[in-house]
């Protein structure tokens, strides 16, 4: 490699991280859009949380197949990505296979990574025709359709790209290996399972061109990485950087535990106390703008239901587990995460145009994204949070969206309306006289 290719690889290098970490400060500055919120309690916990799932898959392996071809694609896409470091000195110094020199342990790591590759294609192929021959019912639904649909066989045909353009470089460096003399720059090094059934695919060409092939997929693997790396932003992808937060922030209480409003609460304590003074509260300034009761937009979100949103994998398996999905409601939780996500980026492209202010577009999260009949039709069966492999709470959103249609716009159902008059004027939801709530206990 001359002097000037590793200036041109330095310059794509730049270029490639240069664009992912401007899109990570864009993730940043979005998810802290939200409403603070205090998730560094229990520590050990979280960490617990995030090495099982996170890392350990645990809940992805509640579907055999799917959790298995998962964990394949995802060991050898994280392990095989390990000799990436070697591609980056390689490329930046003029080098050629810098590590080796280790000897037996370079060849045992450019062995696994071959059967690895060899694996994550086996496992791409089964999930493309998990998804387009056999067309699982949670990848053909209609909340799924448009470009996040295709946007799952854009990520496996990358995929496959990767991993075959790794065996061919492997394949043509091996070739050249074994030719003496002028090549001996390439030298024998690593041990090749795979791409040495690919090798002989290259006899009859001449030197020169192998050795133009093997620069060539050289290239394509480094720049192919780069454009897939900064391709994470765009996609579902994003959950192989973020389900680790993720999960390390995911809510620690019980499933079905729901928070309670602040403000509310402390109303009622007081209402509860014999001894507050209701006209002894603090004074409120002028220019402080009210609390807002429950969401209608994402800056009314708490930021870890934003991450939760960036994180989301558009799997399915939370509206494959809904029952009311299940009996024909217009609810998907999928859709309730791609839509805050669909809103976040709109949010921010805003921002982003209006110089860092954000200019009141009259659009909202709720109606405009998320209609109130999507909210009504969840029974907080908590199925959704369950399923969800990378513990996202779709749940929370829909609950914190109720609040606002109940206590902002008084826009609850006329069922939960009737209720709900019922508790405050007869202490239970039926329409009975006070003194006939306890008759139920004689009935036989």
């Amino acid at each position: 490699m001359s002097y000037l290719d590793n200036v041109l690889f330095a310059i794509v290098l730049i270029l490639g991280f240069g664009y992912f970490y401007s899109n990570i400060k864009k993730i940043i500055r979005n998810i802290n859009l939200g409403i603070d919120v205090n998730r560094k309690d229990n520590p050990k916990q979280r960490w617990t949380n995030m090495a099982m799932i996170a890392i350990g898959q645990s809940k992805m392996v509640k579907k055999p197949i799917s959790g298995a071809l998962h964990i394949i694609v995802y060991v050898g896409f994280i392990i095989i990505n390990i000799e990436l470091l070697e591609i980056i000195i390689d490329g930046l110094f003029g080098t050629h296979r810098i590590f080796a020199p280790l000897g037996t342990i370079y060849d045992v790591l450019i062995a696994s990574f071959e059967i690895l590759a060899f694996l994550v294609l086996v496992a791409v192929f089964a999930f493309w025709t998990r998804r387009n021959v056999i067309k699982l019912k949670r990848f053909t639904s209609n909340d799924l359709s448009g470009s996040p649909k295709k946007d799952a066989n854009y990520i496996l045909y990358f995929e496959v790209v990767l991993m075959s353009l790794f065996l061919l470089m492997n394949a043509s460096d091996l070739h050249l290996q074994n030719i003496p003399g002028s090549f001996s720059h390439f030298i024998k090094a690593g041990i090749f399972p795979i791409s040495s059934f690919i090798e002989p695919l290259f006899n009859g060409y001449s030197n020169e061109l192998v050795m133009l092939l093997n620069e060539l997929f050289w290239w394509l693997h480094i720049v192919g990485i780069l454009v897939f790396m900064n391709y994470l932003y765009f996609s579902k992808h994003l959950h192989i950087l973020l389900a680790f937060p993720n999960t390390y922030f995911a809510n620690l209480n019980p499933i079905g535990q729901i928070d309670n409003l602040v403000s509310v609460t402390n109303e009622v304590k007081m209402m509860m106390d014999p001894n507050a003074d209701p006209y002894a509260a603090t004074p409120v300034s002028e220019n402080i703008v009210p609390t807002k009761f429950g969401a209608s937009d994402i800056q009314d979100l708490n930021w870890v239901q934003l991450l939760n949103a960036y994180t989301c994998t558009e799997c399915g398996r939370c509206t494959s587990a809904c029952p009311a999905n299940n009996t024909g409601k217009k609810l998907s939780p999928r859709k309730i995460m791609m839509s805050t996500r669909d809103r976040i980026e709109e949010v921010g492209r805003n921002i982003d145009t209006n110089k860092g202010v954000f200019v009141p577009d009259n659009k909202s999260l709720l109606n405009d994204y998320i209609t109130p009949e999507e909210l009504w039709a969840c029974t907080s069966c908590n199925a959704c949070v369950e399923e969800c492999p990378v513990s996202i709470s779709p749940l929370s959103i829909i609950m914190d969206m109720r609040r606002y249609l109940v206590m902002e716009q008084s826009a609850a159902p006329q069922s939960l309306n009737t209720m709900m008059t019922n508790i405050e004027n007869n202490g239970a939801p039926w329409q009975y006289n006070q003194q006939d709530r306890l008759n139920w206990k004689n009935e036989n």
